[in-house]
């Protein structure tokens, strides 16, 4: 394989019949990207990419790493949850409304309620926010 260390050895390289045949062979798989002008998208893209990799410092990536840990864990969690709900729903008969308020006793019922009641009023908070940021035109 040639490369090129000084700009008279370039012509050398380029004179390849390899190099040549592989730049051929770049520019049929460019031609409708560039006549589509959707490189310029490709471009954009890795731009930004390489914009995020500059401002990325230790800290912004710590961040990162635990909203998508805490994300993964959310998901885990709800997922079990409610596998485990529904397989001891489907292996039982459906209860009576007496024997739902006895399970109002059970701790883990009551734990969970309580955490349907705090999501349901932290939704309620955000829509109250944003109902209050007026809308740009």
């Amino acid at each position: 394989m040639l490369t090129a260390t000084k700009p008279q050895d370039a012509a050398a390289v380029l004179a390849d019949p390899d190099t040549a045949e592989g730049l051929r062979d770049l520019a049929e798989h460019l031609t409708p990207l560039l006549q589509g002008r959707r490189l310029h998208n490709v471009v954009d893209l890795l731009s930004a990419t390489s914009d995020f990799i500059d401002m990325a410092d230790d800290q912004l990536t710590q961040k990162l790493a635990k909203a998508f840990e805490e994300v993964v864990w959310a998901g885990w969690s709800a997922g079990n949850a409610l596998r485990s709900a529904s397989a001891t729903a489907a292996d039982s008969e459906p209860p009576t409304l007496w024997q739902l308020s006895r399970q109002l006793n059970d701790p883990e019922v009551r734990r969970g309620l309580f955490f349907i009641i705090q999501l349901l009023g932290a939704v309620g908070r955000q829509v109250a926010l944003e109902a209050e940021i007026p809308e740009d035109d």
